[in-house]
């Protein structure tokens, strides 16, 4: 998502409160049409229904958001379940929760009933139970989310702002809706930094002052909930200033107290993003935040925040290669022992060295393993070797090794030449 100038906010401000004819020139006509049929549905079962949250905030704002959040003041399940029956889509609902989720291909409808919450202890799950829509948005997060539109026939465009978010959004803020809203939910810390960097905000006099008042409420947050925040985090189109922000803030080290937000990861973050590789990005963020702790603080890192066994294997790779590197570090070495050296690692710890190492030599050994070495393969199987009078076991597999080396090397080049390679080291061994 695209920063806004200001040029671009002076422009997205609006004046009436009715944002009607906003709705019907913000969404694609496809969404239109189904939040209309939507709204319809739910007026028959008796409810109401209103666009909430984050996509309230971009349609002032300017910015397209596609990923709808409604509210049913009613049964949202019952609707989601009668509005799946209608079009082609995929219906995922959690009747516990009161929630359902509608994928249609490019965009996604999140349905949840209104609901209000509490809090038993600080970074507690809140409890949850059924409510009205002025319930659903006290229980928000900020201002600037906690504004709703209502989709209902009878108003039909009217914007709900309880908490002032659009006058927030004008004066450019984040203001939190109540005094304990980051010692009940320390996540919210994260959320902050992150509007306030993506949006170019501030934070509101009072909601800075409780937020750095509330970081160590941080260490009540489960691991799982630290580690979601991060992912978001890593989403965002320049997630370097958040993580600065938060070093600035002292709320990074109470994830690990080695972390640094400083220029190297945001110079390291930048090169990343060099590669064009989307989906690749926020593993790869997460590789490159740990990459100046110790192997120790890394494990600490993973356990704090119950790394999922994929990224964890990632993490371990990216100081274990980092702690070898300087075994790439010269110019003369053959291309096969470049990859057995690297091909056990995940190639996200290749890559995160590659893009962390100062060594133009070792950058370029790496980045020749993944872009070439890692899919040289030899074109005889097992079952053409034996035919050539080489025995199954550890004969096969010593010479399918050679046959591989001299293809990385270059030493041959098409089946012919691993042909005779292979006659020879059976001739080789059968004089033995």
């Amino acid at each position: 998502m695209e920063k806004i100038t200001t040029s671009q906010f002076k422009l997205a401000k609006i004046g009436p409160m009715n944002l009607a004819q906003r709705i019907e020139q913000y969404l694609p006509e496809q969404v239109l049409e189904l939040v209309k049929t939507t709204s319809k549905q739910a007026d028959k079962l008796g409810g109401k229904l209103y666009l909430v949250g984050g996509v309230v905030r971009d349609l002032l704002l300017g910015y397209p958001n596609f990923d709808l959040d409604l509210v049913v003041e009613g049964d949202a399940v019952k609707l989601a379940q009668q509005i799946a029956g209608i079009g082609q889509s995929k219906l995922v609902v959690h009747p516990r929760f009161g929630t359902a989720k509608l994928s249609y291909g490019n965009f996604i409808l999140d349905m949840a009933t209104a609901r209000s919450e509490s809090y038993a202890k600080s970074g507690a799950l809140p409890t949850v139970a059924p409510g009205t829509l002025n319930n659903d948005l006290s229980r928000r997060d900020f201002s600037i989310n906690a504004m709703a539109i209502s989709l209902a026939p009878g108003n039909y465009g009217e914007l709900i702002d309880p908490y002032q978010g659009r006058s927030d959004l004008e004066q450019r803020l984040i203001r939190i809706l109540h005094p304990k809203s980051f010692s009940d939910d320390a996540t919210r810390i994260l959320r902050a930094i992150r509007y306030e960097q993506r949006l170019q905000f501030g934070l509101e006099t009072q909601t800075a002052r409780l937020l750095k008042q509330d970081i160590p409420r941080l260490d009540t947050i489960s691991g799982d909930r630290i580690r979601h925040e991060l992912e978001l985090i890593f989403r965002e189109k320049h997630p370097e200033h958040a993580i600065k922000r938060l070093g600035e803030l002292r709320a990074l080290q109470r994830l690990s107290p080695s972390f640094k937000g400083n220029g190297w990861i945001a110079e390291k973050f930048d090169r990343a993003r060099c590669l064009n590789k989307p989906n690749q990005l926020p593993p790869l963020y997460f590789c490159l935040l740990i990459y100046q702790l110790s192997e120790r603080e890394n494990e600490q890192f993973i356990r704090h925040l119950n790394v999922p066994k994929k990224l964890s294997q990632a993490l371990h790779d990216t100081l274990h290669l980092k702690a070898r590197l300087s075994l790439l570090d010269k110019p003369c070495i053959k291309a096969s022992e470049i990859y057995y050296l690297l091909h056990e690692y995940d190639p996200l710890a290749i890559q995160a060295n590659a893009i962390a190492s100062e060594s133009s030599t070792v950058q370029s050994h790496l980045q020749l393993f993944l872009t070439k070495l890692r899919y040289v393969k030899t074109l005889l199987n097992g079952e053409e070797l034996k035919r050539l009078g080489i025995s199954s076991g550890p004969e096969m597999g010593k010479t399918l090794q050679i046959l591989h080396k001299a293809k990385l090397d270059g030493e041959i080049k098409d089946k012919g030449d691993e042909e005779k390679l292979a006659l020879s080291i059976r001739a080789i061994k059968e004089e033995d």
